[in-house]
């Protein structure tokens, strides 16, 4: 954990005393856009258009932020134009490493750093600011275009969609609305919501932001008793915003945040929610339970000093198969598959319910 200086390495943790033991979290310094043109996007400069072999992705597979972006890659299909890098888990006195000694860590397969901050120097020699993952990086200007999710997974809904990136709209222009307003709340009471709690230091602030997170659990579970996705029956990137939280709140976030009112597993349609977009082609490749568990209960010292991982009674649930063949037919909707080549039928919340019922009788 740490920051840049004007260019310089300091090992510092979050500042929480002049907030009142509340975690304030940081804006995201490079806004740049990456477009299907060049042309610019709501932030940054332009100049930065969809190429095959030009950009690279810099991730952590511990990371929520970074899973965003590890999502939509595979929904789009955007291997192809998208090679990542994959960090340590483990953050410590050196920030994020390229340490590949860690299954499934790569090491920096651009330039061989030890260090991502290097890599923030090397598109900025005096950057002051957090080093962050998601990192979108430009091999042909030698920079950073984003380090900002929320953004990079707009970015790849569409830039690459010319070049031949998988039929899909995440973003829809009829639902965005509606996606912008539960991504506002969703963000900031569960996504950074959890960080809150379980970055707090005093009681007022954890009251207020564990408060928050369960409240708001409460009210995503009442939407997803409704229809099967956030908005209806279309995943969107508010699915994906609000999925890569909760698959890690059971292993990690309700033990190490201290966010223990309730497990994702005692929500009917959250956990159904949960399972469903796990077993969906593709998710389950980018999740890496190992990474999640050993980046948080090891790198946080200040919160969980002797680094101790908890053991989790639920580990593998996800993957738990569910008998689609068993559902009744007209429980089922047409979904179309990620490479569009055959149409999978996928449990619509009337039979995922029926399913968890089924099972919790068992």
């Amino acid at each position: 954990m740490g920051q840049l200086v004007d260019g310089v390495w300091q090992d510092t943790w979050y500042d929480t005393k002049s907030t009142g033991g509340r975690f304030k979290r940081s804006v995201s310094a490079f806004r740049n856009w990456l477009t299907a043109d060049g042309a610019a996007g709501t932030s940054g400069e332009g100049g930065f258009a969809a190429e095959k072999d030009r950009y690279h992705l810099y991730v952590s597979l511990a990371c929520p932020w970074a899973h965003r972006t590890l999502i939509m890659r595979k929904l789009k299909g955007l291997e192809p134009f998208l090679p990542i890098s994959v960090v340590n888990p483990l953050m410590l006195e050196n920030g994020w490493t390229f340490d590949d000694s860690f299954p499934e860590a790569t090491g920096d397969t651009l330039y061989q750093h030890d260090f991502l901050y290097q890599l923030y120097l090397h598109a900025d020699p005096h950057y002051t600011g957090r080093v962050t993952v998601p990192v979108l990086w430009d091999k042909k200007q030698q920079t950073i275009v984003s380090n900002e999710s929320a953004e990079i997974i707009r970015m790849f809904n569409t830039a690459f969609d010319g070049l031949g990136a998988r039929a899909g709209d995440y973003y829809p222009p009829a639902l965005r609305e509606q996606i912008d307003e539960l991504n506002g709340w969703i963000y900031d009471n569960v996504n950074n919501g959890v960080y809150k709690a379980g970055f707090a230091t005093s009681q007022q602030a954890y009251d207020e932001a564990v408060d928050a997170v369960f409240t708001s659990l409460e009210r995503l579970e009442q939407i997803l008793g409704q229809h099967r996705y956030l908005t209806g029956n279309q995943l969107t990137e508010a699915d994906i915003r609000l999925w890569t939280t909760l698959v890690r709140f059971d292993p990690v976030y309700v033990t190490h945040f201290k966010c223990d009112k309730r497990r994702i597993s005692d929500y009917l349609n959250l956990y159904g929610f949960l399972r469903d977009i796990y077993q969906m082609p593709g998710i389950a490749e980018t999740v890496s339970f190992p990474h999640i568990r050993h980046h948080y209960y090891r790198s946080h010292k200040t919160i969980n000093p002797t680094g101790i991982i908890f053991h989790w009674a639920a580990a593998g649930s996800q993957r738990t198969a569910r008998s689609r063949s068993a559902l009744p037919l007209i429980c089922r909707a047409p979904v179309m598959a990620p490479n569009n080549s055959e149409n999978r039928y996928l449990p619509t919340i009337h039979s995922r319910l029926f399913l968890l019922r089924s099972l919790k009788n068992k």
